[in-house]
């Protein structure tokens, strides 16, 4: 592939060296992205700025849904491109990833129908003196510019959740994807600008560090930030918001699962282990910590274990691949010191815990009656790992299942 991604800011230019862009599965160079500084901050912001402030240059409903509908066309005629774009530098496997695509056109058809349905409202009035003869109502208008952050996991689903309501809404929109996979993202900019939106109405951007990041939040002209990644950054990035900067932060969880005793296994269980394998465990809702009666938790650790032993793990490209690898090589060190953590505390390892070809992938794993304060009962892990505990009480599997900070 090895092509180079030129900077998508009107007026900016290149700072420092441009960003590598290589295959979680590999390491294989898959393309260069030029980035920015303050300066190049800057000028998306003036551009963003300047677009909104002209009323003049707002986009009319019917416009906007014009320019998402010949989108979605594109992304239609464009389907298996943007597939192995997505695989090929997020290491989802294609059967997903196929997936991830047909969400994301869906995502801009939903957007459309926002414009088509969302509408103010009338506010009750005649109720009083002082409101007799009046007529009051709302009427929505666009909040002003937005600066989205994006995560790895879902490269071109995540970013036209972000992307696709600023423009529906009428938003010019900065967006930062994930450095480790920007190129789904800069190349549904390029197929919203060949449907006709223009160009400083969304400009993705990649910086060269993360104070420059910051100053891009913190700016004053910010009207909204969209952020999806880590409670760290997020309540980091949110504290430095100028005063009335909106914000909505997406974070990730320990997501449980209780199982009662009379549950079908047969039926929930092949469900929960693509709940907890899917694209290596590397999601915001990945199935971790399952609590299964105690009268049949070692048979659902058993076979939970042995479906996920039956995954075939390689090439993201691969048709038969079904878990890729994960986004860097450090994460697969920090998965497995988690999983050893649990284990020296007690807990039994049923399935996996090991690394798979190298440090790219880590096995699908399966710990049961892991430690209550070990890192992967309290934490999210993001990792293809399942945890199974024992209860004999519903009520004590509630409490143990809300028993995290999240």
């Amino acid at each position: 592939m090895n092509t180079h991604v030129s900077l998508g800011v009107p007026g900016a230019v290149p700072a420092g060296q441009p960003l590598s862009v290589t295959s979680p599965y590999d390491g294989s160079l898959l393309a260069t992205v030029d980035v920015v500084d303050e300066d190049g901050v800057g000028q998306a912001l003036q551009n963003a700025f300047a677009a909104f402030y002209d009323r003049s240059q707002w986009l009319p409903a019917a416009r906007r849904i014009g320019i998402l509908e010949e989108t979605a066309s594109l992304m239609e005629q464009h389907f298996d491109e943007l597939v192995t774009l997505a695989a090929r530098e997020g290491g989802k496997p294609l059967m997903d990833s196929r997936v991830e695509v047909l969400r994301a056109i869906d995502g801009v058809k939903n957007c459309i129908e926002c414009i088509r349905t969302g509408h103010g409202m009338e506010i009750p009035m005649q109720l009083n003196a002082a409101s007799a003869n009046r007529l009051a109502f709302t009427s929505r208008e666009p909040i002003g510019v937005v600066v989205a952050f994006s995560a790895f996991n879902h490269p071109l689903n995540l970013i036209v959740h972000q992307v696709g309501p600023a423009v529906a809404s009428g938003c010019p929109v900065i967006i930062k994807p994930a450095e480790d996979t920007p190129l789904s993202a800069f190349r549904f900019v390029e197929l919203l600008r060949e449907a006709g939106l223009p160009e400083s109405w969304c400009q993705p951007l990649l910086t060269t560090g993360h104070p420059v990041s910051a100053g891009l939040v913190a700016d004053r002209r910010v009207a909204f930030f969209s952020f999806i990644g880590s409670a760290r950054v997020g309540w980091m990035l949110r504290s430095q918001l100028a005063p009335g900067t909106r914000c909505v932060l997406e974070h990730g969880g320990v997501a449980p699962v209780v199982i009662t005793a009379d549950a079908d296994l047969d039926d929930v269980l092949p469900l929960l282990a693509k709940g907890g394998f899917y694209h290596a465990g590397q999601v915001c809702v990945s199935v971790q910590r399952v609590f299964a009666h105690a009268s049949i938790a070692q048979e659902v650790a058993a076979r939970l274990a042995e479906i996920g032993g039956r995954y075939r793990a390689g090439d993201p490209l691969d048709e038969n691949t079904e878990i890729g690898p994960l986004i860097r090589h450090q994460e697969t060190d920090r998965i497995e010191n988690w999983v050893n953590e649990a284990v020296e505390g007690g807990a039994v390892l049923v399935g996996g815990g090991g690394r798979r070809q190298g440090d790219a992938f880590f096995e699908a794993t399966v710990l049961h009656n892991p430690p209550p304060d070990a890192k992967v009962s309290r934490n999210e892990i993001f990792g293809p790992v399942i945890c199974v505990y024992d209860w004999r009480e519903l009520d004590a599997a509630i409490e143990m299942a809300n028993e995290v900070p999240y």
